[in-house]
């Protein structure tokens, strides 16, 4: 084993500044503004090291780079961090459709890991799509792949929406 000290330093911005200004948008405003920088990443977002890549109507892509420090104790990345990268782009499909002051909470996420991802597997994208938009359930799927298209997990979620 090596002696070598690893380290990791992350910095973010209030969370509940950015949760304020996300109620005077519509969810794909938000999310659009968070991508391209009007408005700070979350802080999970930062923890994690995702970014917003693409924002549209009813579909949004993540993407991550896999690193050492996501590693579980088995050498690859944590299947939470996965889940995360997943729950956050079936989410964010899902607020991408709703109206200012509209939240949602996820009720059921569901994964399927494939094959197991490593620090040098690449970039990974996270692609969510909608599959259901009604007045107080929503449902959507979202796949992890690789920079080539190979799967390396999917899931589906149901969200409840939660009108003011």
């Amino acid at each position: 084993m090596s002696d070598a000290q690893r380290r990791r330093t992350i910095t973010w911005e209030d969370p509940m500044a950015l949760a304020q200004a996300g109620k005077t948008m519509s969810g794909i405003q938000y999310l659009r503004a968070i991508q391209i920088g009007e408005l700070p990443p979350p802080p999970v977002a930062e923890l994690i090291g995702m970014q917003v890549a693409e924002v549209g109507e009813g579909r949004v892509v993540f993407t991550a780079e896999p690193a050492e420090y996501h590693y579980n104790p088995l050498g690859t990345v944590h299947g939470g961090v996965t889940a995360t990268l997943l729950d956050s782009a079936l989410g964010c499909t899902v607020q991408s459709l709703l109206p200012a002051g509209t939240g949602y909470t996820t009720l059921e996420l569901k994964i399927n890991y494939l094959r197991p991802i490593t620090s040098t597997t690449g970039t990974v994208y996270c692609e969510g799509k909608i599959i259901h938009m009604g007045g107080r359930i929503a449902t959507a799927e979202a796949r992890v792949t690789d920079a080539s298209g190979k799967l390396y997990a999917h899931a589906t979620t149901t969200c409840i929406i939660l009108r003011s």
